[in-house]
């Protein structure tokens, strides 16, 4: 149960931990990306319908990644060039995005809701010799796809382009005064529209991570909040990238636990299937609580 748990966990925190990074990085270039959920479902959408089309998971994996890069490009440029308001094009997106879908489900699929192919590639799992039967080591290491090693190489990877890169360090300080910054010479405006483009590719990877990794098909409702969560993840996180990736755990953690409650019988499955949402509202409760006291420290 244990082996089973760990590894629901964390085949269910990539798809989070990719839209998180994506927000993270997005948030240091002073953006809150509330169009996670909708970019995944645009990089999902792409991803399965090229890997059909090619019978290729490798050009799933790019066209879902240039899907969401695209998304992100585009409402980024709406909120940079127009300066509307992030919020509201953030949620006007992830309502276009679904409503597009849905249309394009029954318009050329002639299907609602779910599609689903029989001959959909899936992302290949790399599995370890000699550790694969290992407990619990072999649940964390052995039996995962290729995104999932993506995201934790991208993890250190983005610790060290935030701190030590160029790039890094201008989106950083891009964030912090957009103003001071371009006193610098230093194209701010270019900055976001790079950082929500990365955003984008991320979240759409982690659509793709949940249509060919997770499910083997794909469904219109299938994000089910997924970035909203990602959103609640990189705000816990402050936009650091291992705490971030370590609160997206924490919400599969429980995601994985609610599916295997309702799978052994017993509890109530209207209870158990708030379990993800339940910890999501606890852990900003406790990452406002926190927050709220260490500017009362600083002010004091």
């Amino acid at each position: 149960m244990i082996d089973s748990i760990i590894n629901s966990t964390l085949l269910l925190a990539v798809p989070l931990v990719l839209a998180a990074l994506g927000g993270a990085i997005h948030r240091r270039a002073g953006v809150v990306n509330i169009g996670l959920e909708g970019q995944m479902l645009v990089g999902a959408f792409s991803g399965i319908i090229a890997s059909t089309a090619t019978g290729s998971w490798l050009v799933g994996i790019l066209v879902g990644g240039i899907g969401g890069a695209l998304a992100g490009l585009v409402m980024s440029l709406v909120i940079t060039r127009l300066s509307a308001n992030e919020i509201i094009v953030g949620l006007g997106f992830n309502i276009v995005a679904l409503g597009i879908v849905g249309f394009t489900l029954r318009a050329v699929y002639g299907v609602s809701g779910t599609l689903r192919f029989p001959d959909q590639p899936r992302l290949p799992r790399i599995t370890i010799p000699g550790l694969d039967e290992v407990p619990i080591l072999g649940a964390i290491f052995s039996g995962k796809d290729v995104l999932f090693w993506f995201a934790v190489l991208l993890v250190p990877f983005l610790a060290w382009a935030f701190a030590n890169a160029r790039w890094g360090i201008r989106t950083r300080a891009t964030g912090v005064s957009e103003s001071a910054t371009a006193s610098l010479g230093v194209r701010t405006l270019g900055l976001r529209d790079a950082a929500g483009t990365i955003a984008g590719m991320l979240a759409g990877l982690g659509g793709v991570a949940l249509a060919l990794g997770v499910s083997g098909l794909f469904n219109e409702n299938m994000i089910a909040g997924r970035g909203f969560v990602a959103l609640a993840a990189f705000y816990f996180g402050r936009s650091r990238p291992l705490p971030t990736a370590l609160a997206c755990l924490l919400f599969s953690f429980f995601d994985a636990l609610q599916i295997r409650l309702q799978t052994s019988g017993g509890f109530p499955s209207d209870l158990i299937q708030t379990l993800p949402y339940i910890a999501v509202v606890a852990v900003l409760a406790w990452a406002g609580y926190t927050g709220l006291r260490r500017r009362t420290r600083m002010t004091a």
